[in-house]
């Protein structure tokens, strides 16, 4: 690789930050800039695309398998690379930030695998881009310890052997990063994440004996990961280590990207490590996408949706038969759980609900899945390990008995479930509680013993912003109205107000999320993502 020109991006609006020289080196940002040269002008086109196709859905209120790609679902001859030995069991997954104390906990876990996120579970302040990115080459480096300022409780990572691999999730395609600037323009903040990451780690990381592996949120369409894989292409060749090294499991948390799976998993096939399975990012999308639908789109509470909703079921099952039939892994949904201290009726009541749904998961055929808290990672362990023994996977359960239509994926009728004022008061009060923390810079946020991440609040205000705008009428009479939401966002913000004191209230940006989950709630105009307006108030 010969050295590169001085890079032309330029870091702009941010406090210098401790050890930043290691990341932001002169030739990982050559690396970065040549990424969003090449590759920035088809991300634009691609999110334009998006738009268009979202105004498809607005006037027929379907989605379809793609004629153009029928060829592709038909031919049975191919499949996926085979699986590194670093990732080819993968029973239990543990997801979280990476700030140092969770880096070392997640690595120490027990779980087979770490999503290591810079996505909806860490808020993008410059300090969680870049001191992420120093807490993983220390990692690698085995340079890591943490103690812990008030409890003086010490972490230090356990023997290579014992750790969890890493896969690493960048953020979407939709969100920018505003420190980093090519003529005066943001560069993607997928570009930056993945960039600066794959650069200082990838020969690393082979070194150790695994790979530079990632996580594809918010991916949308077959040719979204077609742009991917072009990047991991040009990557390993501007490094030089050999194509394939790289391996991609991609987040199916998008209803479009359900009806195109296997040509997702096609365009990424030298590539390919298996689909995931999400849940309120999902929800999310089927609002998104079907607000203009009417009443048969109308998603009940939040927590009536579980995984054995019909439509939810059709969603995993042809998720997995996809992955099996193409030698993938289906990894599937999160136990959000976070156990209490205190209370262990609840712990008990909670851990068999998730030994239940990990049962669930391992009997469909999933190879793996996932944990928001290292409790939580012997129950799913257990579940796995029960149908697997010693096998790292069940990918030869290729599930030939599921067959699901078009039509399945979006019979969100099929749910005999409806929204309740109980569950519009639950979206404001998690809603302002997620995002007055995502404001102060944290993106994983313990709310009533569940770990909530971005992909909670996107629900949460989306069906705040469904319900109002199909007048749903709640089993108290009450009608679902902007005054009726503002009227429930005072009292909860009085609540939280009384809870935590004034001194903590004024402390915190309450009154701000306050506002920020109504403007995107109540505005006739459905922003894409909330978190593209939350950025442009998130300071650092």
């Amino acid at each position: 690789m010969s050295a590169p020109a001085p890079s032309p991006l330029a870091v702009v609006d941010a406090e210098p930050l401790p050890r930043q020289e290691e990341v932001l080196t002169e030739a990982a940002l050559a690396f970065v800039a040549e990424l969003h040269r090449r590759f920035t002008p088809r991300r634009d086109e691609l999110l334009a695309r998006r738009a268009e196709r979202r105004a498809e859905i607005a006037r027929t209120s379907t989605l379809d398998f793609l004629p153009e790609t029928a060829a592709i679902r038909a031919d049975d001859s191919w499949k996926v690379a085979p699986a590194p030995a670093a990732l080819n069991d993968r029973r239990v997954e543990i997801t979280g930030p990476t700030d140092r104390k969770m880096t070392i906990n997640a690595l120490n876990s027990g779980a087979r695998v770490w999503l290591a996120d810079f996505e909806d579970a860490s808020a993008p302040t410059w300090e969680n881009v870049i001191l992420g990115q120093v807490n993983l080459i220390d990692a690698y480096n085995r340079n890591i310890d943490f103690t812990d300022a008030r409890s003086g409780k010490s972490y230090a990572l356990k023997p290579a052997g014992e750790l969890a691999t890493v896969v690493m999730r960048p953020r979407g395609w939709h969100l920018e990063e505003r420190h980093l600037t090519f003529d005066g323009r943001p560069v993607p903040g997928a570009l930056v994440d993945f960039g600066l990451y794959f650069f200082h780690n990838a020969q690393r990381l082979i070194d150790l004996g695994k790979g530079p592996y990632f996580y594809l949120p918010k991916t949308e369409s077959h040719l979204e990961a077609r742009l991917w894989n072009d990047i991991f292409v040009f990557s390993q060749d501007y490094v030089g280590i050999p194509q394939g090294t790289v391996r991609a499991t991609v987040l199916i948390e998008t209803i479009t990207a359900a009806y195109e799976m296997e040509e997702i998993l096609y365009e990424l096939r030298d590539h390919a490590a298996g689909l995931n399975a999400g849940r309120w990012d999902y929800l999310f999308s089927i609002v998104k996408n079907f607000r203009d639908g009417g009443a048969k789109f109308v998603l009940p509470d939040r927590n009536a949706v579980t995984m054995t909703a019909p439509f939810m079921r059709a969603y995993t099952e042809l998720l997995v038969r996809t992955c099996h039939k193409r030698g993938a892994h289906a990894i599937g949904g999160m136990a959000a759980f976070i156990p209490s201290r205190k209370d262990a009726d609840v712990n008990k009541v909670a851990f068999e609900k998730v030994k239940a749904d990990k049962d669930r998961e391992a009997g469909d055929g999933f190879d793996g899945s996932w944990v928001a808290h290292p409790d939580l990672v012997p129950i799913a362990m257990a579940s796995f390990d029960a149908v697997l023994g010693e096998k790292p996977n069940q990918k030869d359960r290729l599930r030939e008995d599921v067959s699901v239509a078009p039509g399945d994926l979006i019979a969100i009728d099929s749910l005999d479930a409806r929204p309740t004022y109980d569950g519009l008061v639950s979206a404001v009060q998690v809603g302002i509680r997620y995002i007055e923390a995502w404001l102060r810079g944290l993106g994983a946020v313990a709310i009533f013993n569940l770990m909530e991440d971005a992909a909670t609040a996107e629900i949460s205000r989306s069906q705040i912003w469904q319900w109002i705008n199909a007048g749903v009428v709640f089993e108290n009479g009450k009608t679902a109205t902007p005054e009726l939401a503002r009227e429930v966002a005072t009292e909860v913000l009085a609540a939280i107000r009384a809870e935590i004191g004034e001194e903590a209230f004024a402390a915190g940006k309450w009154q701000q999320a306050h506002d920020l989950l109504l403007h995107v709630s109540l505005d006739a105009d459905y922003a894409d993502f909330l978190t593209l307006p939350a950025y442009e108030q998130l300071v650092g």
